[in-house]
């Protein structure tokens, strides 16, 4: 669906198919979404004028907050990408620059990019492999003197060779070739191909390691393009070869400024970052600890001039992050959004709470969500010839442990039914091999047998030091 389509109802519907209740931060997400077409349809004058609103998400862990960001990287049609602020330390100390995030982004629209180009040229590049391949399998006079020389840019690339008087029966077992080719009944076959040799660099390895590619540069791109390429013979079947040749004559074609400038202007005008763990970067209320706070209060005052708007250099070109959509989240436990630097905080200026999940919610998350945990235990199991069946009374068991466990020791939310669920059917699943045939039936009872340790354990728990 492209992003015209995605109305704000339309976008909140789509969520609703994965992520169960938080209807406040669907509809805030669906709005800034939205936003981000409709500014793009206004007069030039007034587009640069209209800031994104950043929306900054609260709530427990396990309600849904980073699974909101990933449903809505699969739905916008704009660069995404999800970062945690943990990662990051100051400038000038080990660990992650705040500008790679922008980069990141940036590699993302580059990617979209090539898709796209590659989607345009994709027809003749596969007539141009498949000609190509042809040669390989049945060489002819032609193909053995122009394969040192192939070029996939060649206008003449692909087309076939000039059938003289006495070629005619090589002509007609090509032919024969080719119709084995397309049905697939030459894939296992071996040939040999010519390809480029992969040149990695160990030295190179090491430098990027330390972090030089934070800085936006490539060195083995730079280094690889003044060395020349080296080709060397390997065997591989037809179906890796087609593979290998279709991918040297898009690299051939895509013309890689293009994709470039495309995605620089994706970025600066539709691109989204979602900063996740942003409570972990929050200051403890006066850090008395010893040395510098590298990652906390030094990584907001990085952050904060790629929120507010500044340039990025990329290996790509300059990238301009004043329209970039920021949508962070994070449980605040041990700390409150004021414990961000004011000028942090006034550059989220939507804020949104998330629900805790209640039993209701549990039960909901089991049988309502597109690919619930149930749907997938029954078909993972079916895999083995074993049907699963769970009655209605069992998943509101399943719902009232998972709620109970929550309440007495850490609330960690829908994230609890993974571990809730995989304890409960670690038996089935060791011996589903063996009871091919059978349908399983998980009662309520069964339920209780099989959880009543977890659930003592937890009571034990909190008298455990």
């Amino acid at each position: 669906m492209h992003m015209k389509e995605y109305t704000p109802k339309a976008i909140v519907q789509e969520l609703d198919k994965y992520i169960i209740g938080q209807d406040k931060a669907k509809r805030k997400v669906a709005i800034a979404l939205r936003n981000r077409w409709r500014r793009l349809q206004l007069p030039e004058s007034m587009r640069d004028e209209v800031i994104p609103k950043n929306i900054i998400m609260i709530g427990s862990t396990g309600v849904g907050k980073t699974e909101i960001a990933r449903r809505l990287s699969k739905m916008a049609d704009a660069p995404f990408v999800k970062v945690e602020a943990s990662k990051f330390t100051e400038v000038g100390y080990v660990g992650r620059d705040c500008e790679s995030m922008v980069r990141e982004l940036t590699e993302a629209a580059v990617k979209m990019a090539r898709e796209e180009l590659r989607e345009d040229c994709e027809e003749k590049a596969t007539h141009i492999a498949e000609h190509h391949l042809l040669d390989l399998l049945l060489p002819t006079r032609r193909s053995v003197e122009q394969r040192v020389d192939f070029n996939p840019m060649d206008p003449r690339a692909g087309d076939e060779p000039p059938v003289e008087p006495g070629a005619a029966a090589e002509e007609k077992a090509r032919r024969l070739v080719a119709k084995k080719l397309a049905a697939g009944e030459l894939d296992d076959q071996e040939v040999e191909l010519t390809v480029s040799e992969s040149n990695k660099n160990a030295m190179l390895q090491v430098f990027a390691a330390s972090g030089m590619e934070e800085m936006g540069l490539n060195l083995q791109d730079m280094l690889g393009q003044m060395s020349p390429k080296r080709r060397k013979n390997k065997k591989v079947t037809v179906a890796e070869a087609r593979e290998i040749l279709l991918q040297e004559a898009f690299n051939e074609m895509i013309d890689m400024d293009l994709a470039a400038r495309r995605a620089i202007d994706r970025v600066e005008n539709s691109g989204i970052i979602f900063l996740d763990e942003i409570d972990k970067i929050a200051g403890r209320g006066g850090y008395s600890g010893h040395g510098p706070d590298v990652s906390r209060e030094g990584v907001q005052r990085d952050i904060l001039p790629i929120v507010e708007g500044s340039t990025v250099i990329t290996k790509y070109g300059s990238v301009r992050t004043d329209h970039i959509l920021f949508i962070a989240a994070g449980a605040f436990h041990n700390a409150k959004i004021s414990d961000l630097i004011p000028e942090l905080q006034g550059r989220f200026p939507i804020r949104v709470e998330l629900d805790s999940l209640k039993r209701e919610d549990f039960e909901r998350i089991l049988t309502q969500t597109e690919c619930s945990l149930i749907k997938q235990y029954q078909m993972m199991l079916a895999t083995e010839g074993v049907s699963l069946v769970f009655e209605a009374e069992t998943v509101e068991k399943i719902a009232e442990i998972c709620e109970r466990v929550n309440a007495e020791s850490e609330d960690i939310g829908a994230r609890r039914l993974h571990t809730i669920l995989e304890y409960l059917l670690e038996d089935i699943a060791f011996s589903a091999s063996e009871r091919s045939g059978e349908t399983i039936a998980i009662t309520p009872t069964f339920v209780e047998t099989q959880l009543e340790n977890i659930v003592e354990q937890q009571n034990l728990n909190q008298y455990i030091l």
